[in-house]
């Protein structure tokens, strides 16, 4: 008995002794590993600095703006970019807190992100008109802005985009499902201690292969274990989505503003479809739900197009044979508004 309790000692201090040594390493990642380097430039607004790329010549085209959906920043719109910065002006930017932007102590309500917006095109020198892409959560955005600001804006894009009405008639209920919370207030509390950033550091990581570079999922990682802000940025996001919802959903009459519509045909992981199949839920029937709802952003406008790609919610941008499509058709429809 006395041989296992010293047994047992031993392994506790070996066991208090790493935990000893992971917290110290964590804190000296966060007192000395250098910040991540955004691509583009940070430009203060109103004492926030946003994060912001804009590439392209200005000419008599409109300026595209990209804007990112809940999980995505910038580098989802790698390939988008690249294929149009050479033809047009091209814009794309981090909400504040996503990527590369300070987090933000302003009151957030449904309406402030198409007003930081603006307010970041006018200080970064931009002029209207401009053609709006949003992807994901990023065609509510999008729609808002254009809401606010009809007489700015000359064609709207919408990639895959969030419905108003998608938690009522999906089985998902919310942006992040409850049972996802916890893991991410994880993911925040490793972040913030610097233990992610010392594991980025000591692994050899596997990136998806989802088409994007290398170098975007190099930064990607960097941000996510740097510090917990990425995560605090996911659970703000969540907080007021319904809201965000809401007030798109009040946009629901574009007259005819020249609209395309990309929709992917693939939505689940086949661990979200077994997961579906468990609850007796058919996740075939949920992507029916899904194009249904792309139809009718459709129909928003008297002048659209909507293209059904063979494509997942976020390949249909990453990978570049798809970006390519979009490309194509964002080009015909700014020569349709010269």
């Amino acid at each position: 008995m006395k041989t296992l309790r010293k047994i047992l000692l031993w392994i506790s201090k070996i066991i208090a002794g790493l935990i000893l040594l992971l917290l110290i390493s964590g804190l000296c990642f966060r007192l000395f590993s250098s910040e991540p380097v955004p691509l583009g430039k940070l430009v203060d607004l109103n004492g926030t600095k946003l994060h912001i790329i804009a590439e392209g010549e200005k000419n008599d085209l409109p300026t595209l703006i990209l804007e990112a959906g809940a999980g995505g920043t910038t580098d989802m719109f790698h390939w988008v970019a690249e294929g149009l910065k050479h033809k047009m002006r091209v814009i794309r930017y981090d909400r504040e807190g996503k990527g590369f932007s300070e987090t933000s102590n302003d009151s957030i309500n449904s309406a402030y992100y198409a007003h930081q917006l603006h307010g970041l095109l006018e200080k970064n020198g931009e002029k209207p008109p401009y053609i709006l892409v949003g992807h994901s959560m990023g065609g509510l955005y999008q729609r808002i802005y254009r809401d606010l600001y009809p007489n700015e804006v000359k064609g709207l894009v919408l990639i895959d985009a969030s419905h108003p009405e998608q938690w009522k008639r999906l089985a998902q209920k919310d942006l992040i499902p409850e049972e996802h919370i916890s893991s991410i207030k994880l993911g925040l509390i490793l972040a913030e201690m610097g233990i992610s950033g010392i594991f980025n550091k000591m692994s050899a990581p596997k990136f998806r292969n989802d088409g994007l570079p290398k170098e975007c999922h190099i930064r990607s990682r960097n941000l996510n274990t740097y510090s917990g802000k990425v995560y605090k940025r996911y659970l703000k996001e969540n907080s007021i989505n319904h809201d965000i919802l809401l007030r798109a959903g009040q946009t629901n009459n574009l007259d005819s503003l020249p609209l395309l519509v990309f929709s992917a045909t693939e939505q689940y992981r086949e661990v979200q479809k077994e997961k579906y199949r468990k609850q007796g839920i058919d996740p075939d029937k949920q992507v029916q739900i899904w194009l249904q709802m792309q139809k009718e952003l459709k129909e928003l406008s008297s002048n659209s197009k909507q293209f059904v790609m063979d494509a997942n919610h976020g390949s249909i941008i990453t990978k570049k044979e798809n970006a390519d499509t979009i490309i194509k058709e964002i080009l015909l429809m700014v020569e349709g508004t010269k």
